[in-house]
């Protein structure tokens, strides 16, 4: 999905919702648990109530990856799942050596088919231009975190500046706005003002909505350009809605109630 592909989606839809597929089978439904096949019904599911409110899903492959191929299977399956019409993400936080890249960049994009995959730079340019050189996908750099460890590193000074906004500045001209997004973390809300000076016309993907309290409102107040330029994910606040016999139903709320919210910013 190109630049302009994504862009209309998320104004067709009045929505700039990415749904996080973190599936963890400890806290699936009663009605699912030790069922043949229980996570792949559960996300097939949670796709189906929410497609209608999201533009995007997100694939935390760790969680499918704990599992070997079993878990492969499972996370080919629920892309296979995905709606053409919606960004298809594969959190990997991937990063290495060229070739390696390169091979990273071929499963995710060719042939599992997702149009983003998250890298790491911290190996620098050589290990994240692989990524770029595939035509209609996205890299997604991680850039400013919001889990607490973002302080050993991310938030050091460099010189003038801070390590992330090096980053940020750095990785940019690598690519362009039309492949090139970053990981910016809903709990970092205050930095986003700079973030967005930095970065006028590039997308960011927002974790940390919901379960991690990260606010929606002042992202979209401080963070959003004239193409929006935000994919904001929530996964526990969303799929785990309810651990009951409603949890389809109760999903497509929390999803419902996410692009009613976000439609205001559009």
């Amino acid at each position: 999905m190109n630049r302009s592909e994504l862009v209309n989606r998320i104004r067709s839809t009045k929505s700039f919702l990415c749904v996080g597929l973190d599936t963890d089978p400890d806290k699936l439904p009663a009605a699912l648990k030790g069922k043949k096949d229980a996570v792949l019904a559960f996300n097939k599911a949670i796709i189906d109530a929410t497609a209608p409110y999201c533009v995007a899903y997100k694939i935390n492959t760790a969680f499918y990856e704990a599992y070997g191929v079993k878990g492969w299977e499972i996370m080919e399956a629920t892309k296979a799942h995905i709606p053409a019409t919606h960004f298809t993400i594969a959190d990997a936080k991937r990063g290495d050596i060229g070739n390696t890249s390169s091979q990273y960049a071929k499963a995710f994009f060719d042939t599992l088919g997702f149009d983003a995959v998250t890298v790491a730079p911290y190996m620098g340019a050589d290990s994240v231009r692989p990524f770029l050189e595939h035509k209609n996908k996205w890299t997604i750099v991680l850039g400013l975190t919001s889990n607490s460890g973002a302080a050993d590193f991310e938030l050091q000074k460099m010189g003038d500046e801070l390590l992330y906004e090096k980053v940020m500045r750095t990785v940019r001209s690598w690519g362009s706005p039309e492949n090139l997004m970053f990981v910016v973390g809903a709990t970092q809300a205050d930095s986003f003002v700079n973030i967005r000076r930095l970065l006028p016309d590039h997308f960011f993907l927002v974790p940390g909505v919901g379960a991690q309290g990260g606010s929606l409102s002042e992202i979209a107040q401080k963070a959003r350009n004239k193409e929006t330029g935000l994919l904001v994910n929530a996964s526990r606040a969303v799929i785990f809605a309810s651990s009951g016999d409603d949890y389809v139903e109760a999903a497509a709320l929390a999803a419902k109630n996410y692009q009613i919210e976000m439609s205001s910013f559009i």
